[in-house]
């Protein structure tokens, strides 16, 4: 369905009855339902609070006016109001909506790309308690009237989604972008709230952003809750740990706390506690028949356990990882990885869709306040430990190497424990799937729990005599 096709469904619907506030881009969903034809049966009124003063009286103060607070305040506000008004007279035959966003647009004023949340909170048949969708949006178009085009759309496909789309919700999430592109638009957050969508989880929700091209990436927290990445590392250090966490390992542990002890600020610097991210990528999930939500489940409820935030991504290599983060600090950036990982950094076969190579590669990697921590392994067939100091690259790039080595662009990780080197999670995985009970000393207790009481991985209980 086009947009204005969607809109008159809307207007339309004898039982769909509610407000529109809109702050930042113009009333750009209203005007939807208006141009279409039929909107006074939809529309019970408009609204856009700009004056600051006036938006505080009528929602509250708030520290950020485009945030998730702000637009939670606004469904607030406007939905008590709507039911106070119009409950009695209406309300048996009635489904009631509002819809809201607040959003920062390119204007003469402010040249930056846009971004915004929007959101709906509706009733899915009259006297019913409400649900909400949220989301949150960057927009990349570079005129003003184009952001705001692109904005009435998606918040036309959200609202249209809820009423319609929302007892399947993989096709709520693909329809948030009908006429539009992700050249123009990117939907980095998604939250359902309310008995509608009890069966959903968010952390599922998170991966089919990504896997449907929404966004690049998308988060949530150690709670399960997702989160739009620029609530948590709004001007943040940040330390970042890429891999499968099938499972996590002593090894990746050590890796981990290694890394912060030297990641962690000095005395001099103001920086504070980084936040820690654990990365997968849809490449580390992806098996041989796709990737399964089960197996991901399994994977972030113990990334769970152990107190972690996750960042799912469609990030492929470790420069398009530092560019996404840049976007939302300043601060120092962190980059978590073991020498395995580092020799496929300098092979040059990976950024041949580069056309200054690895060059251009690395100009993207350290543009930013950038350090990779590399973890030594141990090379069983020499028989030696391989570290940032004796690791061999290419000869035409052993300068370069040195230079981001004396820079300190490269920072040797040293191991906590020894005796942790050279476990992988592969092989720890082999031993769960043939239930070889060797495989608890190669992980953390906690983890091992997990694994045992949930029947993660394919583990199985042992076979008691008796």
């Amino acid at each position: 369905m086009s947009t204005s096709e969607k809109a008159m469904r809307i207007n339309l619907d004898k039982a769909v009855h509610g407000t529109l506030a809109e702050i930042g881009a113009g009333q750009e969903v209203a005007r939807w339902l208006f141009r279409v034809g039929g909107a006074a049966s939809t529309v019970a009124k408009t609204i856009s609070a700009y004056d600051m003063a006036v938006s505080d009286a009528i929602y509250g103060t708030a520290d950020r006016y485009v945030s998730r607070r702000r637009l939670e305040a606004m469904l607030d506000h406007e939905y008590s109001l709507l039911l106070e008004r119009l409950n009695e007279k209406r309300g048996s035959n009635t489904c009631f909506f509002v819809f809201a966003d607040t959003v920062a647009a390119r204007s003469y004023s402010r040249h930056e790309e846009g971004q915004g949340w929007l959101g709906v909170r509706f009733q899915s048949s009259p006297h019913s308690d409400p649900c909400d969708i949220i989301i949150h949006v960057r927009m990349f178009d570079t005129e003003n009237t184009h952001e705001q085009e692109a904005l009435g759309i998606v918040g036309m496909n959200l609202l249209h989604g809820a009423y319609y789309l929302r007892e399947n919700p993989e096709a709520l999430i693909r329809s948030l972008l009908d006429d539009l592109s992700r050249d123009r638009i990117e939907i980095d957050m998604i939250k359902f709230g309310g008995h509608c969508f009890t069966h959903l989880d968010a952390r599922l929700m998170s991966l089919r952003l990504v896997q449907l091209g929404l966004t690049e990436a998308a988060m949530f927290t150690a709670d399960g809750e997702a989160i739009q990445p620029g609530e948590v590392l709004h001007n943040k250090p940040v330390l970042i740990l890429r891999g499968s966490f099938r499972p996590i390992t002593n090894t990746v542990m050590d890796m981990l706390e290694s890394a912060v002890e030297q990641f962690l600020p000095s005395a001099q610097e103001s920086s504070g506690e980084p936040v820690i991210l654990m990365e997968m990528t849809l490449h580390n999930l992806a098996g041989d028949s796709g990737i399964d939500p089960e197996d991901f489940l399994e994977r972030a409820k113990i990334l769970e356990g152990l107190g972690k935030t996750v960042l799912i991504s469609n990030l492929a290599h470790y420069h398009s990882v530092a560019v996404y983060l840049s976007h939302y600090t300043n601060n120092r950036i962190g980059i978590v990885l073991g020498i395995p990982a580092l020799e496929q950094v300098f092979d040059e076969r990976y950024y041949s869709e580069l056309d200054g190579g690895i060059l251009e590669a690395f100009g993207r990697l350290f543009k930013a306040r950038v350090e990779m921590l590399v973890y030594p392994s141990f090379d069983a067939v020499v028989g030696q430990q391989i570290s940032v100091a004796n690791m061999q690259v290419a000869p035409q790039l052993r300068h370069l190497y040195q230079h981001l080595v004396e820079n300190r662009l490269l920072v040797p990780i040293r191991p906590l424990n020894q005796n942790q080197l050279g476990v992988f999670p592969r092989q720890v995985l082999a031993l769960i799937q043939k239930g070889d009970p060797n495989w608890e000393r190669n992980v953390p207790p906690q983890v091992a729990k997990l694994i045992k009481e949930g029947h993660y991985f394919g583990y199985t209980d042992p076979v008691t005599a008796g």
